[in-house]
């Protein structure tokens, strides 16, 4: 009886604020791998002089169907690149993968980017430039076509592949 009275007490100090036992954080490890896409120093015209600050673009998957981008911009590009790894987790999409590629050919566009992905065969790899072969790379899609048709502007040719692969579909199994 006199037990659970000091038990109870106990734990009222512990909600009051009282000292606590300390706890360690256990870093679980991180199942996505990260890519730097694009870092832009920016400057912002403020009464004083500029204001400088870093643009990051990352792209985050794990091979195994699951990729996102992020954009974000920081004090220090450790900063920046940190903030945009956390949108881009986020801002996870599911890809559907079938036979190791793409389920059928897409063209999609955004802004000045066009982006054209095509399937392809088993064993014919990656073939994609730039952003597009990190982003393939990051979903574990190892068999695709395809071409960047419009701008060479990389933050915005990751948003058009997002998008294409946002809108692939499937067919549905009855």
């Amino acid at each position: 009886m006199e037990e659970t009275k000091k038990i109870e007490r106990n734990n009222k100090r512990d909600r009051r604020g009282g000292r606590r036992p300390a706890r360690r954080e256990e870093r679980i490890p991180d199942e996505f791998e990260q890519k730097i896409i694009d870092i832009a120093r920016v400057t912002r015209v403020m009464a004083g002089g500029k204001r400088m600050r870093f643009r990051a673009c990352v792209a985050i998957g794990n091979k195994k169907g699951k990729v996102g981008i992020g954009l974000a911009k920081g004090a220090d590009v450790t900063l920046a690149v940190a903030k945009a790894v956390n949108q881009a987790k986020k801002d996870l999409i599911t890809v559907p993968i079938v036979k190791q590629t793409i389920p059928h050919a897409i063209e999609e566009k955004f802004g000045a980017a066009r982006v054209l992905l095509k399937p392809a065969s088993v064993g014919r790899g990656i073939i994609a430039g730039g952003i597009v072969r990190t982003i393939f790379e990051l979903s574990g899609v190892t068999n695709v076509s395809s071409k960047v048709l419009g701008t060479n502007n990389k933050v915005n040719n990751a948003k058009c592949v997002m998008k294409a692969l946002r809108n692939l579909r499937t067919a549905k199994a009855k």
